[in-house]
């Protein structure tokens, strides 16, 4: 029997991205407790942190949201926190529940981190690239050297096109704040800061030539050690009938590249 609800002292729920159905007994502290009571210190730290974590994995998210719709998987969100909650264990100058969310000085953390875990860039485009920065990271270069669609690009059923991309994000460090008792991004001026650069439509039978996407930041930003530019790459697909071209919700996928 499949339901959603309770039935005497067991709930039963479905858990967003994940297969079944899954069962929890009926109860557990009250909401006071858990802010007030000594034996929840460790929880109401541990919740604190938490919400920097979310904060900071938030703001990749809303930097990038022009692509987050069609290159991310349902749990991209929990996801990226996991990778903050890393981050924010590896800071030993605060005390516990209060720990920085230092990206500037984790940052091969994120290096490799695909928007979606199911779809890996790797799989499905192979041709050589490189990527390289300016000394002010204000630019970003994705460097496609010349090769063969039909031989190193796994293309969804019935694409035609594809468009490569290359997108700059600026991800500051989190620092709890005291007197809001929240975590706030330490340049709160340039923080979720971005900008993305497409390729032009790319026949799939086609051989490639080879091109450089450069990817640069609107406004020369001046930007400090406290903050992070992350480079990702991606590849999204398109079927053209008339001159029109008609993007594909599947194949399309995202990846952090470098983070500088």
């Amino acid at each position: 029997m499949k339901y959603v609800g309770t039935i005497g002292d067991v709930r039963h729920f479905k858990i967003k991205g994940q297969q079944g159905f899954f069962a929890g007994m009926v109860g557990g502290p009250t909401a006071e407790q858990v802010k007030t009571a000594p034996e929840f210190e460790r929880t109401r730290e541990n919740m604190n942190e938490f919400g920097g974590c979310a904060r900071a994995g938030k703001s990749i998210r809303t930097a990038l949201s022009a692509l987050m719709s069609k290159m991310a998987d349902s749990q991209v969100t929990g996801r990226l926190t996991s990778v903050m909650k890393k981050i924010n264990l590896e800071d030993g100058t605060e005390a516990r529940g209060y720990r920085k969310v230092e990206i500037s000085t984790q940052r091969t953390y994120l290096l490799g981190f695909e928007f979606d875990k199911k779809l890996s860039i790797n799989g499905v485009f192979n041709p050589p690239y490189d990527v390289t920065h300016t000394v002010a990271r204000d630019s970003a270069d994705f460097i496609i050297a010349p090769f063969n669609p039909a031989d190193l690009v796994s293309a969804p059923s019935g694409a035609t096109h594809f468009r490569l991309i290359n997108a700059l994000a600026v991800i500051s460090d989190f620092n709890y704040n005291a007197t809001t008792g929240t975590y706030e991004p330490a340049d709160n001026v340039n923080n979720e800061l971005s900008t993305v650069e497409y390729s032009a439509y790319i026949p799939l039978n086609t051989a490639y030539a080879g091109s450089t996407l450069t990817a640069t930041f609107g406004g020369s930003p001046t930007l400090g050690t406290d903050v992070t530019v992350i480079q990702c790459i991606g590849i999204e697909f398109f079927q053209e009938v008339n001159g029109n071209y008609y993007a594909f919700s599947s194949g399309n996928c995202l990846k952090i590249e470098d983070a500088f």
